[in-house]
């Protein structure tokens, strides 16, 4: 199965003309999951070559507009571009007060879409008096939800934290989604996409050596089934080489610490990260919920990842090979103290795509 990665907005705050807000798709064969979808993200969406009528999944890291008020337009777009008797539900995760989000905007403009959504939120079950002692960014109970659903809303769910302190959100198709809080101004999630072990290098040579045609049968045993050929049954052990370790990858949302994402991040291959200011303005970023490269380059090593790619960079930051006015500062500047630590980072940029190898 391929694994893509377009990123659609690298923005923080405010869209602008050279950089969307924040929204970034994972194809992965025919489904689309995105995460994260601030103003203006089904226009990037258009200009891209994702489809929308494949969006499955939609994963909101936390409330804040930027990451957030594209959604209910996206919504309604998706139904100009799907067959809609043949769509199934829309699944949406997030924090608490996603859903009452969605039925506010999506009541009170009258809005039709003809398919259905299911919302899940990502909750703590704590009781009241527990929950007023935590910090607004920590607290992640539910959250009062309007009474009355928007008529497409197939299902409202809550899905508690584990005693790990980690939620897992499903396991599906081998791949199993999890997610940890961030620290920011608000509550912030960070998730991790981890594929099950694959199978070992398919031995063409071995295969074709007992007879085997290539085709169906090959396509077959490389799945892990036993195939008959000839009277004879070849198992896949036989031509296959040795387990793989499957893919992982983690999208983190606004943070400026990620400390209760590093035990199930551990090992990730890429780790998309945000660095909205430089290193001399740390404690400015942290007062505001946010990183700077050298914090994003600190979490890397922490959970032994592959790759960084940075994102939600701050608007002042102008893009590679725009020309400078005295006193602006490119987003180059970014990537080169990432780069002064750690030699596998790459800056995104809207439309960028990158593909998640298999493990080898």
């Amino acid at each position: 199965m391929e694994w893509k990665l377009t990123f659609l907005g690298t923005g923080a705050g405010l869209p602008s003309p050279a950089r969307g807000a924040s929204c970034t798709a994972l194809q992965l064969q025919g489904d689309v999951w995105l995460f994260d979808c601030g103003e203006g993200s089904q226009v990037q969406l258009m200009r891209s070559t994702v489809r929308l009528g494949k969006i499955n999944k939609i994963f909101i890291t936390h409330m804040h507009g930027d990451h957030l008020f594209g959604l209910p337009g996206l919504m309604c777009t998706i139904t100009q571009n799907v067959a809609l008797e043949s769509k199934p539900a829309l699944k949406i995760y997030g924090p608490p007060g996603l859903a009452g989000f969605l039925r506010q905007s999506l009541n009170l403009s009258y809005s039709i879409l003809g398919y259905k959504y299911e919302v899940f939120e990502l909750v703590d079950e704590i009781d009241e008096e527990t929950a007023a002692g935590l910090p607004p960014e920590s607290n992640f109970t539910p959250v009062p939800t309007p009474e009355a659903p928007h008529h497409d809303e197939a299902a409202y769910n809550l899905i508690p934290r584990q005693p790990d302190g980690t939620w897992l959100l499903f396991a599906e198709d081998n791949i199993r989604v999890r997610a940890a809080a961030l620290k920011h101004r608000v509550p912030s999630l960070g998730f991790v996409l981890e594929e099950g072990p694959l199978p070992g290098k398919l031995d063409a040579a071995k295969l074709i050596a007992l007879g085997v045609p290539q085709g169906p049968l090959f396509a077959k045993i490389k799945s892990g089934q036993n195939i008959e050929h000839n009277g004879s049954v070849i198992k896949p052990a036989d031509v296959l080489g040795p387990e793989r370790r499957g893919r992982k990858i983690t999208i983190l949302g606004d943070t400026s610490d990620c400390t209760q994402l590093y035990n199930i991040g551990q090992n990730v291959d890429i780790l998309i990260h945000e660095a909205t200011n430089e290193n001399k303005d740390m404690e400015k970023s942290v007062q505001n919920g946010h990183s700077t490269p050298s914090m994003a380059v600190d979490c890397a090593k922490a959970m032994c990842a592959k790759k960084i790619i940075l994102y939600h960079l701050s608007q002042r930051y102008k893009p590679v090979g725009e020309p400078l006015k005295e006193g602006e500062l490119s987003v180059e500047c970014l990537l080169e103290e990432a780069k002064l630590s750690f030699d596998n980072v790459i800056m995104a940029y809207d439309f960028l795509t990158v593909n998640v190898p298999v493990n080898n």
